[in-house]
């Protein structure tokens, strides 16, 4: 998992936890690391879910709230730091749409050893999308905070379910409606 996964992570618990927080979660977590992240490096998956597990036991919010809350928070830094990419799309349906076709290869071109959900579109249409969302780590509810501010973005609504086709979540279906 890119290093830039774990600097905005801990830069977002700072942000709503505090300084002490992540203090807690580092040092209460095994991490090869030590807690020492560059944003280009590659660190294992568990040290993030350590990471996740510690913050929900000390703050009684689940795994999947917070990862929801980080896609959200994650979207802003897309925003901030590469706009032009956002502003090639005119519609949320069109730019989740392209996440294979084009935001994984821009991310491949700036992260060539990035470990990527794969995402299957099963259907599309004008003002709705459907499509199958597989990780060898279940963040999806990373991805539904990302979708969340796309649409936020474009100044639009949906709703947006997700059903888990596997129980672990590394294989989740997501059902998009555009309002």
């Amino acid at each position: 998992m890119k290093g830039i996964v774990f600097t905005e992570f801990l830069e977002l618990v700072e942000e709503k936890f505090g300084l002490e927080m992540v203090d807690y979660i580092i040092t209460n977590s095994d991490l090869e690391s030590n807690g020492i992240y560059t944003t280009v490096g590659t660190y294992s998956f568990s040290e993030m879910l350590q990471l996740l597990q510690h913050l929900s036991k000390k703050t009684d919010i689940s795994i999947d709230n917070l990862l929801l809350v980080y896609g959200e928070y994650f979207f802003n830094v897309i925003e901030n730091s590469y706009p032009g990419l956002l502003a090639t799309y005119k519609d949320p349906i069109e730019m989740i749409s392209s996440i294979e076709s084009h935001i994984h290869v821009e991310v491949r071109k700036i992260y060539p050893d990035a470990e990527l959900p794969t995402f299957r579109f099963i259907d599309k249409t004008e003002n709705s999308l459907i499509l199958d969302y597989k990780s060898s780590h279940a963040m999806h509810h990373f991805g539904l905070g990302l979708m969340n501010k796309t649409f936020e973005h474009f100044n639009s609504t949906a709703e947006i379910t997700l059903e888990k086709i596997k129980a672990d979540g590394t294989h989740v279906r997501f059902v998009i409606n555009k309002n």
